[in-house]
């Protein structure tokens, strides 16, 4: 028993320091594509400042991002090594002898500490980096209001789901995937529906697009193609960083499309106009739907991969606690499952990058693909994006194609 959990622990040790090495490789091959010549078809993106401003900001990313992903294995290492796993179930266990109770103080400490010991790092991000470049509109109020409102959520909402599916484990043993795959898929499409409505608005003010032409251009392109669509906000993102977005929440009564505010400032209305037709694309290609199904169907398949391991004492006993515990039991499980977890967020990037090019097409056969390749190249300019990235990079990461890639499949 002591030989294989201590396989085991070596198991997670390996586990971790190999997607640690892929990771940094991956990086390593996408920073030496940073100084590229630009294909023809980006070359009126940058200008030769902005240009050399992009390949700055990218290589300055590059080196925090080495900082922080070497302090964050360390910080997981140092752990696994020094039996921090076991100092806080002691901790735990030394106020409370439900299950239920242990486990939230377990997650509790844990998440808190983690969040802590990396706010300097997320401080440093938003207040040097992003500030240097012109991005930041954070103010430092804002920064720990939004901590604040996190961690309370996070216990709220997180707390909740892992007392319940502790619970669930105490009553019903191994069934308890089941039950717990009823109320992750609850909350699932409760948070697609609901999402934009109940959570977005602790963080940023939505109002509605107001009466004018943008609007009007968008409801006589939603009626050419059938779409009903009442719900068109604009929501302060100008509040934290000038970059810009658009995004499609909810469905059927629910849905609404929301615009940055940064977004609304940077593009035409018929570039506007032609984000809208790709978002809207989404919705009418059924990719809202589909990534929904994907989402409660791997979370099924991840919990009752769970049910067949949890019980094992070996889980525990691997993280160097001698009782069999259920939440540090789902500790080294998440460990172990994250090569299947890398797996199958390949797929789903491949699926995306599929149905990025589907919203295209479905926006240049509906609308027109000159603005919407204008809109891209403006926002990829006012982003800084890397232009360049290496081919096993986006194979890996990106769940949109490249800017290039879009472009030749909207001018075909």
């Amino acid at each position: 028993m002591l030989m294989t959990a201590i396989t085991l622990f070596y198991i997670i040790i390996t586990i971790v320091i190999i997607n640690f090495i892929i990771d940094k490789i991956l990086d390593a091959l996408n920073a030496k594509h940073f100084k590229d010549e630009l294909p023809k078809e980006l070359q009126d993106v940058y200008d030769e400042n902005d240009y050399e401003k992009s390949q700055n900001y990218k290589a300055t990313k590059y080196k925090f991002s080495l900082l922080t992903s070497t302090f964050s294995i360390m910080l997981t290492l140092g752990f696994l090594l020094f039996d921090g796993f076991e100092f806080v179930d002691n901790i735990a266990r030394s106020y409370s002898s439900n299950p239920i109770v242990i486990a939230l103080i377990f997650f509790g400490i844990i998440m808190l500490a983690s969040d802590i010991l990396t706010t300097p790092f997320s401080y440093y991000s938003t207040f040097v980096i992003e500030e240097k470049f012109g991005f930041n509109k954070t103010t430092k109020k804002t920064f720990v209001v939004d901590k604040i409102k996190g961690w309370i959520m996070l216990a709220i909402i997180g707390g909740g789901i892992l007392a319940l599916i502790v619970w669930f484990y105490q009553v019903t043993g191994k069934h308890f995937w089941l039950w717990a795959w009823g109320l992750m898929t609850a909350f699932t499409v409760f948070m697609n529906m609901f999402y934009s409505k109940l959570i977005v608005p602790l963080f940023n003010k939505q109002t509605p697009l107001e009466e004018g032409t943008l609007r009007d251009k968008i409801s006589t392109y939603a009626k050419t193609v059938g779409f009903k669509l009442n719900k068109i906000f604009i929501i302060d993102g100008s509040k934290r960083s000038t970059k810009a977005n658009a995004y499609f929440s909810g469905f059927g009564s629910e849905k609404r499309v929301t615009l940055y505010d940064t977004l609304v400032k940077d593009l035409e209305d018929e570039e506007i106009v032609a984000v809208l037709a790709h978002e809207i694309g989404h919705y009418k290609k059924k990719h809202i739907i589909f990534n929904l199904i994907a989402s409660v169907l791997l979370t099924g398949l991840t919990l009752y991969i769970l049910s067949l391991f949890i019980s094992n004492p070996l889980l525990s006993n691997a993280l160097g606690v001698e009782n069999a515990s259920f939440h540090v039991g789902l500790i080294a499980f998440m460990l172990l499952y994250s090569p299947i977890s890398e797996v199958t967020g390949l797929i789903m990037n491949i699926f995306s990058r599929k149905f990025e090019y589907q919203a295209d097409d479905y926006a240049k056969s509906t609308y027109k693909a000159e603005p919407l390749i204008t809109s891209l190249k403006k926002l990829s300019k006012n982003s800084l994006s890397n232009l360049t990235p290496h081919p096993a990079y986006v194979f890996m990461h990106y769940s949109h194609p490249t800017l290039l890639q879009r472009i030749k499949n909207l001018r075909n």
